[in-house]
């Protein structure tokens, strides 16, 4: 019995103060996300996908993103703190905007284990996490397939953990993209396949949000 789970990162977000908003709440799509959301529902209903249930991170990014999926197929928006951003203490920094303030003094003994990492949620937790999230999404859409929508980090932690690959990496090595998908194929319940794709890769260019992390669309000059 094949079924098929998909790992939805969020949209672009309005974010004009290049804040790293991690689980803060009220960070919003912007209107290019917002099409990012929608491009991905297209490209479900186009590929005859056979969505069964659609569940989010409670953060209205992944909410926002979530819904014109669940729309396209009539069902709702389910929420699971399981699929929540990483925990970061960088949390509301203006990183983007200073990205010097990495290096004052003060953050130093943040960085005393990158393999962990000490600066935030250990990836072994992230793991942990994500694969119950993803074992409970199993049995319910068993034989068919589901779209849980979540963020970068979680979603990269999932699929090098998948893939055999180490878990500690730099951020631009991560390949999840804004309103990417990584698909994950299961044959009864052993995981037998996974696949990246960029339903809104056509998008991508015109976002100011695309650190860090690499994808197949050109990046903004």
């Amino acid at each position: 019995m094949k079924t098929t789970i998909h790992l939805m990162r969020h949209g672009e977000v309005y974010n004009p103060d290049k804040v790293l908003y991690g689980r803060k709440p009220g960070f919003r799509l912007s209107s290019l996300g917002q099409e990012m959301a929608s491009a991905a529902a297209n490209a479900f209903v186009a590929g005859e996908h056979d969505l069964a249930l659609v569940v989010a991170s409670p953060l209205l990014r992944a909410q926002q993103t979530a819904l014109p999926t669940a729309l396209a197929f009539d069902l709702p928006v389910t929420a699971d703190s399981r699929l929540v951003e990483a925990g970061n203490l960088f949390e509301g920094a203006d990183i983007a905007a200073n990205r010097w303030q990495l290096a004052y003094p003060s953050n130093w003994a943040r960085y005393r284990n990158p393999f962990a990492p000490s600066w935030g949620e250990p990836y072994t937790q992230i793991v942990k996490r994500m694969s119950a999230v993803i074992a409970d999404t199993l049995e319910v859409a068993k034989g068919r397939e589901a779209l849980l929508v979540s963020h970068q980090l979680p979603i990269w932690t999932v699929r090098s953990w998948v893939e055999g690959w180490s878990l500690a990496h730099l951020p631009f090595q991560r390949e999840c993209s804004l309103a990417s998908v990584t698909s994950l194929i299961f044959e009864d319940d052993t995981l037998v396949g996974c696949y990246y794709w960029e339903p809104a890769g056509h998008l991508l260019s015109k976002a100011a949000d695309m650190v860090p992390g690499t994808s197949a669309a050109q990046l903004p000059q």
